[in-house]
């Protein structure tokens, strides 16, 4: 899932250098249009309560966080490895139902499924290079691989945004649009309103509502709860848990292949991960800072 950034120009709906979207099933073949009303969020396996209970799933305009730990007490050995109970301090959002990885694989894929001439030439002669079909990009190494094409189509636009820059400065100032929309006694006292970005993590999006002139609700769901989260209400994992099954780990005492696959996200958390065997007596502790 892409928001999309970077627009070319200053109108109401500008085109995006990235191009925003909506990618199912690992299927190439389309880019759906991304509609913000079907973005929700569970809190089945989180450590938070929802008034209308534990299996509904709330629009950001809905929001509500409020926090209800249940897990185990200190020293917290076995935190996190029931995952039939709640489990995480982040929340599960779903788009239209479904989980969605978010970043700059994401960003690649849409960006090569709707036409991005530079992006489909990159990663047309990286998938060679690696002598790799397209199936590959959905993994550790697909993210990877997207992260260095992604720095590389940025830094060789940033010129010409630099020139555009400098060409929108007058005499010395920076030529700025109407700013009365900015004086608060201009805004309404009803009001609903969501902005989104495309951070370097992915897609980050804040959502507010406004009553009697005051914020009444602010929620934000940010790129690493997407690619976090836990399960759902339907018991659908989140991108983390989903690209661990079937990794791979050659010594469970030194388990690299699992922090490699969790570091192509690039979370944004500090985390202690946990190995526990079958009987889950714990096999060793990676505290990452």
């Amino acid at each position: 899932m892409v928001y999309g950034e970077y627009p070319d120009d200053d109108s109401a709906q500008p085109p995006l250098f990235i191009p925003r979207g909506i990618i199912r099933g690992r299927d190439l073949s389309k880019v759906e249009p991304f509609d913000q009303a079907k973005v929700t969020e569970y809190v089945s396996h989180s450590w938070y309560d929802y008034q209308g209970g534990d299996d509904v799933a709330l629009h950001p305009y809905q929001g509500e966080t409020t926090p209800n730990y249940t897990g185990p007490t200190p020293p917290y050995e076995m935190l996190g490895t029931e995952t039939n109970k709640k489990y995480s301090w982040l929340k599960s959002p779903r788009y239209d139902g479904e989980p969605m990885e978010v970043g700059p694989l994401a960003r690649m894929l849409v960006a090569f499924v709707s036409g991005h001439a530079r992006v489909k030439e990159l990663v047309t002669a990286v998938l060679k290079q690696l002598n790799v079909g397209p199936e590959a990009l959905f993994s550790t190494l697909g993210r990877v691989a997207a992260r260095g094409i992604e720095t590389q189509v940025i830094a060789e636009k940033m010129d010409a945004w630099v020139d555009a820059l400098a060409a929108n400065m007058g005499a010395g100032e920076l030529r700025i649009h109407d700013n009365s929309k900015w004086e608060p006694g201009t805004w309404p006292a009803e009001a609903s309103g969501a902005g989104f970005h495309e951070a370097p993590r992915g897609a980050l999006g804040h959502w507010v509502q406004i009553r009697n002139g005051a914020i009444s609700n602010y929620q934000c769901v940010v790129p690493s709860t997407w690619n976090a989260g836990p399960r759902d209400a339907k018991d659908r994992r989140g991108p983390y848990e989903e690209a661990l099954l079937g990794t791979p780990v050659a010594d469970p005492a030194r388990p690299i292949e699992l922090l490699r696959t969790v570091h192509s996200f690039d979370p944004c958390m500090a985390c202690g991960v946990h190995v526990v065997d079958r009987e889950r007596r714990e096999i060793v502790t990676v505290r990452a800072v």
